[in-house]
């Protein structure tokens, strides 16, 4: 997309694009790490009737605090957490442009460690804050000792990290989340998008969300919850954080429809939740399979794998396509990664990258492949 020249966008932004994966009609769709389980009838039915008794009202504003919402995300985070210790915005995206307003912008500093989450420089951009990375180590790990020093040499306002981090997949543990909360001079959020997904036992930052008043815990009912269309995000954090971002959201930002449905949904919130463990074996079947392909892979704590590496990721990611298997072109370069879907989604997966690799190798038998195997890869 290029604007016309007599479009007065600020300088700043002509050169984008809009942020967006692809939105393909194919039969398998496995590229934006959605739920693949919907609402069962009982939920369906209960969202429908709060809708219908809700839309009686809808001449009304929409209660701007959500306080009933909010006392119910509470209550489904624990960790002795009252409703003025959440906040709520459409979708996780909201919630994070609001954290950027109110403690980002001009003159302000905000510092991720790559390869993370691609919306987080635009955040950034969108609220004239300055924007800098630090690196993971080779594995993607978390680098502690290089994130310290980043930290101690920039001094940012806000850092941001995702634990799962998308699009790798590791979590953090409580001593690096501890030891850059001790080091930064500002606001510390914990993403934890993908939360519900971690293996049993990875702890959560809400355990310490008491000894630093600093820290924001983000969170979402997209990706576990499987309500990706009722746009809803949210984060826990000291109620004075809470009130400053009270500051920045607009009037009404949260509308009835969307009180309404996520309300009904956390009704339901153990049968939302039910399938969440076997979507964590699905995840980890197929991180084993891609092994066994011959692929590295990383170990991931979210409904995704990512896995490469490739000479031309774009080349594999259409040949895959062009077998009716949509995936992620995303992450550091060569690698691609996959949503979990439903059994019989990764069993087209799997089917479609068998035939992609197939190809590839009778290509470079006659001595004109474009693609590399995995193992071919990482011999060259």
């Amino acid at each position: 997309m290029t604007l016309p020249a007599w479009v007065p966008i600020r300088d700043d932004l002509r050169p984008y694009e809009p942020y967006g994966a692809p939105q393909l009609d194919v039969p398998v769709q496995l590229n934006v790490n959605e739920n693949p389980y919907g609402p069962s009838k009982a939920t369906a039915d209960d969202i429908a009737e709060s809708l219908r008794i809700a839309a009686t009202d809808l001449n009304r504003y929409p209660d701007r605090e959500a306080w009933a919402l909010r006392t119910a995300l509470a209550s489904y985070l624990g960790h002795g957490l009252g409703p003025d210790a959440v906040w709520l915005a459409n979708g996780s995206n909201e919630v994070m442009q609001q954290i950027l307003q109110a403690f980002g912008g001009p003159g302000r500093t905000a510092a991720s460690f790559t390869p993370t989450y691609s919306m987080y420089p635009e955040y950034a951009r969108n609220t004239h804050t300055r924007w800098i990375t630090g690196r993971r180590a080779d594995d993607f790990t978390f680098d502690v000792d290089a994130a310290l020093a980043l930290i101690a040499a920039e001094q940012p306002d806000v850092v941001l990290l995702a634990s799962p981090n998308n699009p790798t997949g590791e979590s953090l543990s409580l001593e690096s989340v501890r030891a850059v909360c001790d080091a930064a001079p500002g606001i510390v959020v914990l993403d934890e998008a993908y939360a519900e997904f971690r293996r049993p036992g990875t702890p959560t930052a809400l355990s310490v969300l008491e000894d630093y008043p600093r820290l924001i815990v983000t969170r979402t009912m997209s990706k576990a919850f499987a309500f990706a269309g009722g746009r809803l995000g949210y984060l826990a954090a000291d109620p004075a954080i809470v009130d400053a971002l009270r500051i920045v959201r607009l009037p009404y930002h949260v509308s009835t429809v969307t009180q309404t449905v996520a309300l009904a949904a956390l009704r339901h919130a153990d049968e939302m939740l039910a399938r969440v463990a076997e979507l964590r074996a699905t995840r980890d079947e197929t991180a084993q399979w891609l092994r066994e392909q011959g692929f590295q892979v990383v170990d991931s704590d979210a409904n995704f794998v990512l896995f490469g590496t490739f000479a031309d990721r774009h080349a594999v990611w259409q040949a895959v396509l062009d077998h009716g298997v949509l995936i992620r072109e995303t992450g550091p370069d060569g690698w691609l990664r996959v949503s979990v879907g439903t059994p019989e989604e990764m069993g087209a997966f799997r089917d479609a990258l068998t035939a992609v690799v197939a190809t590839a190798r009778q290509a470079q038998d006659g001595g004109s492949a474009t693609e590399r195997t995995p193992n071919e890869e990482e011999q060259a």
